[in-house]
């Protein structure tokens, strides 16, 4: 474990552990929320809402399930070890650091032009003779950039906080403006599957869709970051990754209600991806007028620039720790490194920031190579069953205190998300245009 000298670490500044969970500890969950629910997600549960009503209700439901475990997964090998999730990793083989490399580089470019694109939208349709579309995503980009790179973990989570404070009470509003039907909401809590083809393949789309994929690994990061660096912190940690995906669940059920009410009642269909949302955003003005659906549309930028800056600060700190624990120095890959705020101030952070905004640029005004578009699809198919196989690997071997191993239900909730994103990275693989790529 290394020495830590600096008076002023995230840790002594946590004060000591406490002796029992509570809610004012509350932080990481949240950042991991809002960055893990974009506007695609919302979008998903909205198509999934107006196209089988409150059938896939209970899907979403145990999409929120399959995250906890995978978060508390995370969170429990940083705190009962000491030790950084990738440090995890590279303990696994030389194959692990390869992956990631090219999965950080490739996923965080073509990434970066989206989260950009996204925050853009709401803004161009609340401000539309101000610029273009394209000049509001840089805009977004660059501010993003600015305010992760001044600003420590604690302001950080703050901003958070208050994003998600603006998209809860949105969804919530909306779901409850709609007058959703509770009976058929109950009764969507039963597992009945949709009487069409491909029912089974698009339910566990929308389970694994539920917020998150490297957001996820990130929580033990944001763990970390908060100050939480050894197992008295585990209650809290726990308290706090249930608080995540209870706020997860809440925006997922509301937007489900919406697309239940709004467009499945009316027979409605709207686009996949983020403009589905803009779509909405009229359909909302002409039920309930054009204050409800400019709400609409802060809740919609709330959310997908929590995504954005969540993702520029999540990644970047776990991109500096691989830069770390590849150059040789194994002992820098420890929570109390990332506690003490040093890697939001290291290079490796502060380059993987600007790999995220400038680059991307490029693809915001050219559009997307076709080849590059394949080979991101794929690589962020296989980094959940990645994650999930590699957890229960790390947590059922002696690289984990015994206390602190897996048990039976934390086996089987890991077992269940590494086989359900593991058919759905099959599935991603499957239906990429292979005969155009070569």
């Amino acid at each position: 474990m290394a020495d830590i000298t600096d008076t002023t670490t995230a840790a002594e500044a946590a004060g000591p552990a406490p002796r029992r969970s509570s809610w004012t500890y509350i932080g990481p969950g949240i950042v991991v929320a809002a960055t893990g629910v974009g506007a695609g997600d919302l979008v998903a549960t909205l198509i999934a809402g107006g196209s089988f009503g409150y059938t896939l209700l209970w899907a979403a439901v145990i999409g929120c399930l399959v995250k906890i475990s995978l978060a508390e997964a995370a969170g429990r090998w940083h705190l009962s070890t000491g030790r950084t999730l990738f440090d995890g990793w590279a303990s696994l083989g030389r194959w692990t650091t390869w992956f990631f490399a090219v999965y950080v580089v490739v996923w965080g470019f073509v990434y970066g032009a989206a989260a950009m694109s996204s925050s853009a939208l709401p803004l161009q349709a609340l401000f539309p003779d101000v610029m273009d579309l394209k000049w509001w995503g840089v805009a977004c980009g660059v501010v993003g950039l600015v305010f992760v790179w001044f600003n420590k973990y604690a302001v950080f989570e703050k901003v958070m906080t208050v994003l998600v404070g603006v998209m809860f009470v949105v969804t919530v509003y909306l779901a409850i403006r709609v007058t959703p039907n509770l009976g058929r909401a109950v009764a969507g809590l039963l597992p009945v599957l949709p009487d069409e083809k491909d029912s089974v393949l698009n339910t566990l789309g929308l389970i694994g869709g539920v917020g998150g994929t490297i957001t996820l690994a990130a929580y033990g990061y944001w763990v970390n970051a908060k100050g939480w660096t050894d197992a008295k912190w585990m209650k809290v940690m726990r308290l706090d990754n249930r608080v995540a995906y209870l706020t997860t669940g809440v925006f997922v059920v509301a937007m489900l209600f919406v697309g239940a009410e709004m467009l499945h009642s009316a027979g409605v269909a709207i686009a996949s991806g983020d403009q589905g949302l803009v779509q909405l955003s009229g359909i909302l003005e002409d039920r309930y007028g054009t204050a409800t659906a400019k709400f609409f549309l802060i809740g919609f930028f709330a959310t997908s620039f929590t995504s954005l800056i969540g993702v520029w600060h999540g990644v970047s700190l776990m991109f500096a720790d691989f830069v770390s624990r590849l150059r040789a120095r194994a002992e820098e890959a420890s929570g109390e490194k990332v506690a003490t705020g040093e890697r939001e101030r290291s290079w490796p952070f502060r380059v993987y920031l600007l790999w995220l905004t400038f680059p991307p640029v490029v693809l915001l005004f050219q559009g997307q190579p076709f080849r590059l578009v394949i080979i991101y699809g794929v690589l962020g198919a296989a980094f959940m069953p990645f994650l999930a196989l590699t957890l229960i690997w790390l947590l059922n071997t002696s690289r984990t205190p015994r206390e602190w191993r897996n048990g039976h239900l934390s086996n089987g909730m890991l077992g269940i998300a590494g086989l359900l994103f593991l058919v759905l990275c099959v599935k991603q693989i499957w239906d990429q245009p292979w005969s155009e790529f070569f």
